[in-house]
């Protein structure tokens, strides 16, 4: 079908049900007037934070509001996502959003207010016996915080400088998406196309050797050419992030991005300690890519060629659904039976129509099931998105049956952990049933890429931005040679010596926007790894490790995140759960070794 379907014409049982949290425009108008009424009331805390009880009124409150409030701005961009050339729900969307600030305004007093409590103070409110848990648990959290929460004047002075620290962010984006223009390049049909951001993708995954290379020469040609524009860009965010670990009492700029999440530095280090003990593993990846592509030298631009021959795996949506659910079976029932309903209960809105959000999530509001947004295209990567974007939908669906809504909402340091078990366990049950060579070595290939480019590449990222930050704080500077030069060294370590590693690379820093959101990258390598010696466990150890996981699951946010895991059995703060994820990388390449070999 060329056309795309209106919404209208999508048929119903294709669609999400979210009557399940209005069932009319009426009921969602009742509510944001209810909110609106409420947001009134917040303002008679103010000055009177003093005691127990009247800070678990004013939690109470704050919990209420806020939970309309989400549920108000959840209803309202779903709809605007199913067809965002809607007038009517675009209009919804923008009503909820100042709605969302108006109420993060008034709230907004609520912390500064209890942080101006000495700390003796803070310490007895902790131990008042009325106080519920998880109120307690905010207020130890807050004490916490204290020691680099500023005073009232100062932090307003910070609140004045945050617009600014947005300038390296926003510079960078203008630059990269509407500035920055590429050269035309000769695509497979050896017709002149210009080369955008999402065709460069496209054309390294090209089976035709010289419109890679020609699309990989052209694009870092182009970042060369603004060189000093985007180091000046880059440098700006490395200051940003010092003045802000200076200015808040913090050792050093990761220090200060760890600590909002209470993740020891040991954690960040031990990645990359890991990582680099087991180069050699990515380096035997290499030689065997470069066998398989049956080229005399393996360049940079050939980490993404496919490296089996075309490779079909026509799936429907129903033999997805089916596939999913019987991979998860090591999960055991009860995670089955949420993830029928998911299924069966108008969890989820399916398929494309005209105007429809692009990718993939999974959302929704406390007290509530939660939902999940696909564009499912009959094929392998969208069945692997099914199970990714439910394993999110049941963590969400657990952790928020087993919490308080204060405690139910997961950090993103451990988001990625639930749906990407989902995806290793698929891809086990899918190896263990694949009888056929060439279908077992497109799914080989499929999970080893993951890992290099989840595992190895986000972790090369996440070191090369420890050794820019450590650079700036000890008072050298970061001029493009410079920059381009740390991350040229750190590809010839990370790919090895067995390939050639092209001088053009030595830009891509330029090209990257995850280092404007410092120190964040890191996460997908850690969840992955996480998450893949979960898998392991659960299918070593069955019933014990599927409890362990369960538990973690039903956890939500009710500790800090490395404190969940540890109690589920993947201890971050020590090297094992990437020991772990490397064994399972060794044992895919020893099978494609043995494919290769026959």
């Amino acid at each position: 079908m060329s056309q795309l379907p209106k919404r209208s014409e999508t048929s119903a049982e294709h669609c999400w049900n979210l009557e399940d949290l209005y069932a009319d425009q009426a009921a969602w108008d009742a509510e944001y007037a209810e909110v609106r009424k409420k947001v009134g009331e917040v303002s008679r805390f103010e000055g009177k934070l003093k005691d127990a009880a009247a800070i678990a009124e004013c939690f109470e409150l704050e919990d209420a509001l806020s939970l309309l409030t989400e549920r108000l701005y959840v209803y309202a961009n779903m709809r605007h996502h199913e067809d965002m050339a809607e007038g009517k729900y675009q209009s919804l969307s923008e009503k909820a959003k100042k709605l969302s600030v108006e109420v993060n305004e008034a709230l907004s007093f609520i912390t500064p207010e209890i942080l101006s409590l000495s700390e003796d103070e803070l310490k007895g409110l902790i131990q008042a016996p009325s106080l519920k848990p998880t109120y307690r648990r905010t207020l130890e959290e807050m004490l916490r915080q204290k020691p680099h929460v500023l005073s009232k004047n100062e932090e307003s002075l910070l609140a004045q400088v945050g617009n600014l620290s947005q300038a390296p962010n926003t510079i960078f984006g203008m630059l990269n998406n509407a500035d920055m223009k590429f050269p035309k390049v000769k695509n497979e049909k050896g017709e002149e196309v210009e080369l955008t951001h999402g065709r460069y993708i496209q054309f390294l995954e090209s089976r035709n050797r010289d419109v890679r290379r020609e699309a990989f020469k052209a694009v870092y040609d182009t970042y060369g050419k603004w060189r000093n524009t985007l180091a000046a860009t880059l440098n700006a965010n490395v200051t940003k992030n010092l003045f802000y670990a200076n200015a808040r009492h913090y050792p050093s700029a990761l220090e200060m991005s760890l600590f909002g999440d209470n993740i020891p530095q040991s954690v960040y280090d031990n990645l990359i300690g890991t990582i680099h003990k087991h180069l050699p593993l990515m380096h035997r990846y290499m030689a065997l890519r470069k066998k398989l592509l049956k080229v005399d030298e393996l360049h940079m631009y050939d980490l993404f060629a496919p490296l089996v021959d075309e490779f079909d795996m026509n799936i429907t949506y129903d033999e997805a659904k089916k596939i999913v659910f019987d991979s998860l079976a090591p999960l055991g029932d009860d995670y089955r039976h949420a993830l029928q309903d998911g299924f069966d209960k108008g969890w989820i809105d399916i398929y494309e129509n005209e105007g429809k959000r692009s990718g993939a999530y999974s959302w929704g509001a406390f007290g509530t099931h939660p939902y999940v947004l696909l564009n499912h295209k009959d094929n392998l990567n969208s069945m692997f998105t099914l199970a990714h974007e439910m394993g999110h939908a049941l963590h969400s669906y657990y952790s928020d049956d087993n919490n308080p809504y204060r405690d139910a909402q997961y950090t993103i340091f451990l988001a990625e952990v639930a749906s990407t078990l989902n995806e290793a366990l698929l891809m086990d049950y899918l190896l263990a049933k694949s009888t056929e060579a060439k279908e077992k070595m497109y799914l080989l290939t499929y999970y080893a890429d993951q890992f290099r480019t989840t595992v190895f590449r986000q972790t090369m990222f996440a070191e090369f931005e420890k050794v820019v930050h450590a650079k700036a704080e000890a008072g050298e500077s970061l001029t493009p040679q410079e920059l381009s030069e740390i991350y040229y060294d750190l590809n010839v370590k990370y790919y090895g010596d067995g390939m050639v590693v092209d001088k053009d690379i030595e830009m891509e820093w330029a090209r990257i926007p995850h280092f404007y959101t410092s120190f964040y990258v890191y996460k997908y390598a850690t969840g992955f790894s996480a998450a893949t010696s979960f898998s392991k466990q659960i299918l070593d150890e069955g019933k014990p490790a599927v409890d362990r996981y369960l538990g973690f699951l039903k956890s939500g946010g009710s500790d800090y995140s490395i404190n969940i895991l540890k109690k589920a059995g993947v201890d971050m703060s020590t090297p094992e759960p990437i020991e772990q994820a490397m064994s399972v990388f060794e044992s895919l390449i020893e099978q494609m070794e043995q494919l290769t070999s026959k």
